[in-house]
């Protein structure tokens, strides 16, 4: 699915307008627990997270995920911006809870790319 939909679905606003967004994504992973996000999401995807600290794209960037859709509305610190638009990463916000931006884009035909293995 391309980003600009998925932006369009989130009723998404853009943090980092000079990146590329006409890019495709595969799936989606959401999760707080950054450790979660590095055992158990797959690359290619869009990350949805309620955490806006540079830490969240360094994890994205490691897990090397395309996008980062910050939910309810969350504003990221200047310092996270300015570290996702060096590495080219979209960051979004949605006014969205994170329950619900997971259904609507699931919804909309983006798989989980959250995999199946359990600890």
């Amino acid at each position: 699915m391309n980003l600009k939909k998925i932006i369009k679905l989130a009723d998404g606003k853009l943090l980092t307008p000079n990146v590329d967004i006409d890019i495709d994504i595969n799936g989606g992973y959401g999760a707080d627990l950054m450790s979660d996000v590095l055992a158990f999401s797959q690359p290619d995807s869009v990350l949805l997270t309620g955490l806006t600290n540079p830490q969240v794209v360094r994890t994205a960037q490691m897990a090397e995920f395309r996008a980062i859709i910050f939910v309810r509305g969350k504003q990221p610190q200047a310092e996270t911006l300015l570290i996702a638009a060096q590495e080219n990463i979209p960051v979004i916000t949605s006014p969205f809870g994170m329950f619900e931006l997971c259904g609507r884009l699931h919804k909309a035909g983006l798989p989980s790319f959250e995999s199946n293995e359990s600890n």
